[in-house]
């Protein structure tokens, strides 16, 4: 069987997959992620592909960053989180490991692997908010993936919630990322154990409030921490808020919450369906769009990148 390899490039890490055409992983792996310098980047990269390729025979890579991709999947025109100089990864890549590449936005792969594979599964009109280190988005319309007239549709992380907001990595203010991703959560959490408001929180870190993580707000909050809790019912109403004004241009029947964050489970849905159920336009008069957390957890930029170059190229 010839498989393809999917590879999920992060901010912290490299993950890639081997993955088959029913979508399954049949192996995996991961190094760190050197993001100060392209060329050791797009090394990184080949160089998992290649350990991946000795044990199986690949016939395509699909590599998913958290970025502004080309129109023609061959490189990044801007990433918040990754160096500059990477406007011909798919060819670098390519070059080193002697197998077609194919570039995509995480954001993308994930909603594609829903959709193909996951809680999505066969939901023409759909929408993914993925939450992690920021805020990743990807649309399905009419059953294809909808890349916009350039290549970088449903950036949905940089909808701006808050009008001159908490500066964003993109150079904006306000970005829904910087209320509503992993990273978000845990700074707010940080921010209330040092001036007191999180006490429990404080304490399971030890008394040192930058030793606060997202784990431990989800941990509270799943035992009933009324502070950990109120973290969430924050984020949620962030959360809905920007997928309110989504849903009003673009009417999906389904929206997935996808990404690290969506770990969390139902203590991340149940607060905002809430939240969203008081945000949407014509609240009450219209059909809503139902929520789910995507199933795919982690593996969904691999199964996604893979899937999309197997189809590419295949």
């Amino acid at each position: 069987m010839t498989y393809a390899v999917g590879v999920d490039v992060g901010g912290t890490k490299i993950a890639a997959g081997v993955v088959d055409e029913h979508g399954t992983v049949v192996e995996k792996t991961r190094v760190p992620s050197p993001t100060h310098d392209p060329v050791l980047l797009q090394q990184a990269v080949a160089s998992v592909i290649s350990e991946l390729k000795v044990r199986h025979e690949i016939g395509a890579v699909g590599v998913g960053v958290a970025g502004f991709v080309t129109a023609e999947r061959r490189g990044i025109y801007f990433a918040p989180h990754l160096p500059e100089g990477l406007d011909t990864m798919a060819d670098a890549i390519a070059e080193q490991v002697g197998l077609p590449v194919v570039v995509e936005n995480d954001g993308n792969v994930a909603a594609w692997a829903e959709y193909a594979y996951g809680a999505g599964r066969g939901v023409p009109d759909q929408l993914m908010v993925a939450l992690g280190t920021g805020v990743g988005g990807g649309l399905i319309l009419g059953g294809e993936l909808y890349r916009g007239g350039h290549g970088v549709a449903a950036e949905v992380g940089h909808l701006t919630v808050v009008m001159g907001g908490r500066p964003c990595k993109c150079g904006r203010r306000g970005c829904l990322e910087q209320y509503a991703s992993g990273t978000a959560l845990q700074s707010e959490a940080r921010a209330r154990a040092a001036d007191g408001r999180a006490p429990a929180l404080l304490a399971a870190a030890g008394g040192d409030p930058a030793a606060v993580t997202g784990v431990m707000v989800t941990e509270q909050a799943r035992a009933g921490r009324p502070e950990a809790l109120s973290l969430f019912d924050e984020l949620a109403a962030y959360l809905a808020n920007g997928i309110s004004s989504l849903v009003s241009v673009l009417d999906p029947t389904l929206v997935l919450l996808g990404g690290g964050l969506s770990a969390a489970g139902e203590l991340l849905l149940e607060p905002t369906v809430a939240a969203l159920a008081k945000e949407i336009t014509g609240r009450g008069e219209r059909p809503a769009p139902e929520l789910r957390v995507a199933a795919l957890t982690n593996d969904a930029g691999l199964i996604g990148a893979a899937d999309l170059a197997r189809r590419t190229h295949g």
